[in-house]
């Protein structure tokens, strides 16, 4: 859309206007395209301008397992932003998010009120598609969408507090082992994307589900997948990073 009013301005009461700067212009349409079996959903968020895109499912049910875990220790530290956190407790959320550690996760989702807390996830970064599961953390329902708006709200500072959000977006930064694969595989600097990944074989569906979330300075990217077991782990982790090649490569 062209315009021929050039830059806004407003007025400051005894001066002259003051220029304002023009609002982001949304990025033109992603396009990517995947050979796939089963299901996978996708969405792009750019953080300038917030608007979102995606693969024609993106408002699609998944589950997180362990990318839900960047909230839980979001959702901690924000709510304990006024006390002195113990060096056992940090420790305990360092390797939640770097090593996916699933005691560490339960305990403490359990310290911020379990179903609450995802409660609060919805409600705190605005989520449209998303639910709770029991008191189950691993099967928090998202979608694609969903899952954009929840790493804007990690890095805005929305769900951690300010005190906070810089040091749970280096520890996602320095997710090791397993559940370091996916989108930022696809960058020539990896080391500068904060992300966190879930990944589990369903014994009640025999299918692969994995979720992948990652975070840079100018976008958000979102990837959810469920699959056939027979496809193995590879498969989904490729599909992550085939996807974040295409999108914001």
């Amino acid at each position: 859309m062209s315009t021929s009013q050039g830059s806004a301005a407003h007025w400051v009461a005894g001066q002259r206007p003051v220029a304002s700067s023009p609002p982001a212009k949304p990025p033109p349409p992603v396009r990517v395209r995947v050979d796939h079996t089963g299901f996978l959903s996708w969405a792009l968020l750019d953080r300038r301008s917030g608007s979102i895109s995606g693969s024609g499912n993106l408002t699609a049910p998944s589950d997180t397992m362990s990318m839900v875990k960047a909230w839980i220790a979001a959702d901690y530290l924000r709510t304990a932003a006024d006390e002195e956190i113990s060096e056992d407790r940090l420790r305990q959320l360092r390797i939640m998010i770097r090593d996916s550690d699933n005691t560490a996760a339960q305990a403490l989702f359990e310290l911020v009120g379990r179903r609450a807390s995802i409660e609060r996830l919805i409600a705190t970064c605005g989520l449209t598609e998303s639910s709770a599961y029991g008191n189950w953390w691993s099967r928090t329902t998202v979608s694609a969408r969903d899952t954009v708006r929840l790493g804007a709200c990690i890095a805005d500072g929305r769900a951690a507090g300010p005190r906070w959000t810089g040091w749970l977006l280096d520890e996602m930064r320095q997710v090791r082992g397993a559940g370091d694969f996916g989108v930022r595989l696809a960058l020539p600097d990896p080391g500068r994307v904060a992300i966190k990944n879930g990944w589990l074989l369903r014994d009640d569906d025999r299918l692969w589900h994995i979720s992948c979330l990652a975070i840079a300075e100018r976008w958000v990217l979102g990837v959810l997948l469920r699959y056939p077991a027979e496809l193995g782990f590879e498969y989904g982790t490729d599909l992550c990073e085939n996807v974040g090649r295409q999108a914001v490569v």
